[in-house]
């Protein structure tokens, strides 16, 4: 296998809500966040998205991301994610998943087959926000050696 990426996306959240659960096992939290960012790359769009990820006992983020691509010629893609936004001992979060795409624009149906892996992080941005970075490559599928 080999990894080509088609496109690097970046994003805040202007709105978001949090809930917490208490229990014997410990506390879990769900969350909503609205996404607005852009992607570069082969695939240049404005990027908006909805995200409810679970948080584990042990902090670890389950991202549960569902949003849209509408590209700078004039295209619509949409996308699903799924990961695991790790927490590291800075306090930052390391974020891997996988992603899939589904366009009806002859231009983009390439996208509808392709299975593409991310890795990325959270980012301080500005005084009480953050930025999320994710790097997005299609997973290519090569014969075993």
């Amino acid at each position: 296998m080999r990894l080509e990426p088609p496109y690097r996306a970046t994003w805040t959240t202007p709105e978001a809500w949090h809930v917490e659960l208490d229990g014997e096992a410990g506390t879990e939290g769900r969350s909503f966040f609205i996404a607005e960012g852009r992607t570069e790359g082969r695939l240049s769009a404005r990027l908006r998205a909805a995200n409810a990820p679970s948080r584990r006992v042990d902090r670890a983020l389950t991202p549960d991301l569902r949003g849209v691509l509408e590209t700078d010629d004039g295209a619509t893609l949409l996308f699903s994610w799924s990961g695991l936004a790790r927490l590291t001992p800075s306090g930052m979060r390391e974020l891997v998943g996988s992603i899939t795409h589904v366009a009806d624009d002859e231009r983009y149906r390439w996208l509808n087959d392709r299975l593409c892996v991310l890795t990325g992080e959270v980012r301080p941005h500005r005084a009480d926000g953050f930025e999320v970075v994710i790097d997005v490559a299609e997973l290519v599928w090569e014969p075993p050696g």
